[in-house]
């Protein structure tokens, strides 16, 4: 089957391109790279030995997007191409809602002219907002706390009335946890723009001597340490989840919604020990004022996801920490 990934550059869509090209998958990434590199796909080759086509250009351009869908005869896509940090979305709010819900919009569009109805969306835990009791099932009430989070909700409400009105839609909503880690190979990872906003990358970056302290956001959380407790998930683990949902597809289910994370919280200091047993090196921190939409505690259920799709998170917190060094210890710069 020919798969389309949005997004295949970026962190989770190399990984989940990895997992796609080694099952035998035939893949075309879809990227603008504003948030991703290219020679994150030149990795996946080495590591798969298989190179994905790739497209640059931005969901909202209709022409390409047109064009894309009658070049090739794809059987489904998966849809990672959107805006992503929380604490960027509380400053430019406009940009995740025009960007992450116009790109779907669009992307939906071009799907239905070229009768692809197969879609695995890349959703968010945020959806959940301040949950009222862990762990977060998928029948939980929704109520986001911040414009990404929203951006994600809103789109699975569209994508939702989309099946409503047309049920030879088969769409698959995956809600991420924390995706943290690496490829073991250390070849790809995450590499992001600037100021990571993400806990693991920052912890990374202090680690390898490109930034002197981390902060921590908030000491005063109802928490074990006082610090927000975060279902952190191997991103591995998380990429082998898009296979299995695609599978699901195949037996026409509708729309289907699932959890993806371990079922286990862990709190920001204890992330930051397990990567200074992975690293060796010390991790100094300052503790800061809690960010805007942040919450205490966070860990999901996965118990439907293991039910219905056959999947489960393998990999634990030393792992996801090893990984991680691995990648930023040989790509200290990323893939600059």
């Amino acid at each position: 089957m020919h798969i389309l990934v949005t997004g295949g550059a970026g962190y989770i869509g190399s990984h989940t391109c990895v997992e796609l090209l080694a099952s035998g998958y035939q893949v075309t990434v879809i990227d603008n790279l504003s948030s991703s590199k290219q020679a994150a796909l030149r990795r996946v080759s080495e590591i798969t030995g298989r190179e994905p086509d790739f497209v640059r250009a931005d969901l909202r351009d209709p022409v390409t997007l047109d064009a894309l869908f009658q070049d090739r005869d794809f059987g489904a896509v998966v849809h990672f191409a959107g805006c992503k940090a929380v604490g960027e979305s509380t400053q430019i709010p406009l940009e995740y809602y025009e960007n992450n819900i116009g790109g779907t919009l669009a992307l939906c569009q071009a799907m239905a002219e070229a009768g692809v109805r197969k879609l695995v969306f890349s959703s968010s835990a945020t959806v959940y907002g301040a949950p009222a009791a862990v762990p977060i099932r998928e029948d939980f009430p929704t109520c986001p706390t911040n414009p990404y989070g929203r951006s994600k909700h809103f789109i699975e409400e569209i994508l939702r009335d989309l099946y409503r009105s047309d049920s030879t839609w088969n769409i698959a909503l995956l809600r991420y946890f924390n995706p943290v880690g690496a490829h073991p190979s250390g070849r790809i990872g995450e590499d992001p723009n600037g100021i990571p906003d993400n806990l693991m990358p920052f912890i990374a970056q202090v680690a390898v001597g490109k930034r002197p302290r981390l902060r921590v956001f908030g000491d005063d959380y109802d928490t074990l340490d006082g610090t927000g407790v975060r279902d952190y998930i191997h991103v591995t683990d998380l990429a082998r989840g898009h296979l299995k949902a695609l599978e699901r597809l195949s037996a026409n289910p509708g729309v289907v919604t699932y959890n993806l994370g371990t079922g286990r919280g862990y709190s920001v200091l204890e992330m930051v020990r397990a990567f200074e047993r992975a690293s060796g090196r010390p991790i100094p921190f300052d503790i800061v004022g809690r960010r805007p939409g942040d919450i205490a505690i966070c860990y999901a259920d996965p118990g439907l996801a293991r039910a219905e799709l056959d999947w489960t998170a393998n990999l634990g917190v030393e792992e996801m920490a090893r990984d991680t060094w691995r990648w930023q210890s040989q790509n200290p710069d990323g893939y600059e």
